[in-house]
């Protein structure tokens, strides 16, 4: 539900800034890795020394054009580089080298789903390139703010949304899927903890039936979608209070408390003319050609709804079942190189979404690191289908065999290791025998119509026979001796 109180309602929009991967910054060859000793990643064009020049990476234009085709923006295919000009320690230059008339994508889209189940279409005002500064770090000398430029020209787009977020909710989702995308896309790791994913929030406030927009106060770098609601809601609430008692917004720059979960001012907010916006003058413009853009557009990725609907249709599996595979390639490739193998497609759905994930949480792996590959777990699957195994001894004895024996034959395997479901019906009706004896109080219950104690007898003679017989054969064969 939008954000209301009373009288008003909430209005904001995002500026998702998302750290592209590649190996290289934006400018320069330097690494654009993180976790490296501070002032690692750089050289002269990070220092902005005198002479040093920028040179594009051209990948980073392409990443760009892939979110921007998922947000269904339109391409600006003659695109070109502003100079942003204000100063911290941090920004080498005095200036940050941006997109500002000239975005390389604008006019998208993006629809959302929200808890309730209703939708909502959020839009996508640009897209823009620009290189991320590098950060200052003030809490290692008492006398002394110390600077690391590894970040300093790191590949940056910026996401900026229209003001159509009417609630902390519609934000934090907005967010989580555009961290999807970036995933899936391989645009960016999407890791807000390190930095990859982080958004400003731009708040205001109106009286429910307005169509002016309050005056705005951007809250910056928030971190996680927790604190993007958490920030959105006391904001919110202080500007409703703020207006009520008689008082005015002030357009300001904001940061977010996380301990306290709380705003406090940074500055009053800059306009567009204070940043003395100027094409830079070191880079020609962005000339997209017809062929590249047709060629990024060929290769790009199913996306993760169509995915999803794709499985719900075919398999007729749960939308949560389905989000595992459309969110998560590499378990999706999976299923498919496995797909070719098995013999009933759902239960290698199930499979998949149940006890190996199990086994993967468990052991702290994703899907890549699983040492069964798919045909392998696939010829698992179909011996349990086939009634010539039980799952429990698939998963609890065959799959972990299969894992130390890299190109194992697993049909083969399990027979060696003496896995298989026996055939033998005298061998099992003595393991009956013995259990029916020990149990002769609960023979005589069952012949009086206690027929639940039919699950003590076929776990019994279950564990005599190691796990190896059908449970549904088993079951035929006692019910033939309680007559």
């Amino acid at each position: 539900m939008p954000l209301q109180n009373n009288n008003f309602e909430l209005v904001s929009g995002l500026e998702i800034h998302v750290q592209l991967n590649t190996n290289t910054k934006i400018f320069s060859a330097d690494s654009a890795s993180f976790g490296a000793l501070p002032n690692q990643n750089i050289s002269t064009v990070s220092l902005a020394l005198p002479g040093a020049l920028p040179k594009l990476n051209k990948e980073v234009v392409a990443k760009a054009i892939r979110i921007g085709l998922a947000l269904n923006c339109t391409i600006n295919q003659l695109n070109h580089f502003d100079r942003k000009n204000y100063f911290y320690a941090d920004l080498p230059k005095g200036y940050q080298i941006t997109q500002d008339n000239r975005p390389i994508c604008i006019n998208g889209s993006i629809e959302i789903e929200l808890s309730d189940g209703s939708k909502k279409t959020i839009g996508i005002n640009r897209i823009h390139l620009e290189e991320d500064a590098g950060k200052s770090i003030h809490d290692q000398d008492e006398k002394y703010s110390l600077v690391d430029l590894n970040r300093a020209g790191v590949p940056l787009i910026e996401i900026v949304t229209e003001p159509d977020i009417r609630s902390a909710e519609e934000a934090s989702v907005l967010l989580n899927e555009i961290r999807k995308l970036v995933r899936h896309l391989n645009v960016s790791d999407g890791n807000m903890e390190e930095g990859s994913l982080r958004c400003d929030a731009n708040i205001s406030i109106r009286k429910i039936g307005a169509t002016e927009f309050g005056t705005r106060c951007e809250v910056k770098n928030l971190n996680s979608m927790r604190n993007v609601r958490r920030a959105m809601d006391f904001e919110f609430g202080r500007q409703v209070e703020v207006i009520s008692n008689g008082g005015s917004i002030i357009q300001s720059t904001l940061n977010f408390d996380a301990d306290a979960g709380t705003t406090s001012p940074m500055r009053t907010k800059e306009e567009a003319n204070d940043y003395r916006y100027f094409a830079d003058p070191d880079l020609v413009p962005i000339a997209i050609s017809d062929a590249w853009l047709s060629e990024i557009i060929s290769e790009m990725p199913e996306l993760p709804n169509v995915i999803s609907k794709k499985l719900m249709d075919e398999f007729g599996i749960n939308k949560s079942d389905a989000a595992l595979f459309a969110e998560d390639l590499d378990l999706l490739n999976y299923f498919n190189e496995a797909l070719a193998h098995v013999n009933v497609k759902k239960t290698l759905i199930n499979w998949l979404v149940g006890p190996i994930r199990a086994i993967l949480n468990e052991n702290e792996i994703t899907i890549s690191n699983y040492k069964v590959k798919p045909v392998q777990l696939a010829v698992a699957i179909n011996l349990v289908d086939d009634k010539k195994l039980t799952q429990q001894i698939a998963i609890q004895q065959l799959l972990p065999a299969v894992e130390l024996q890299e190109n194992a034959n697993v049909a083969d395997l399990a027979k060696s290791l003496n896995l298989l479901i026996t055939e033998n019906t005298d061998e099992l009706s003595v393991y009956i025998d013995e259990v029916l004896s020990k149990y002769p109080q609960q023979v005589d219950a069952y012949k009086k119509g206690k027929k639940g104690v039919l699950g003590l007898f076929v776990g019994d003679v279950m564990k005599l026979a190691k796990g190896k017989a059908d449970a549904k054969k088993l079951s035929e064969l006692i019910l033939e001796k309680l007559k």
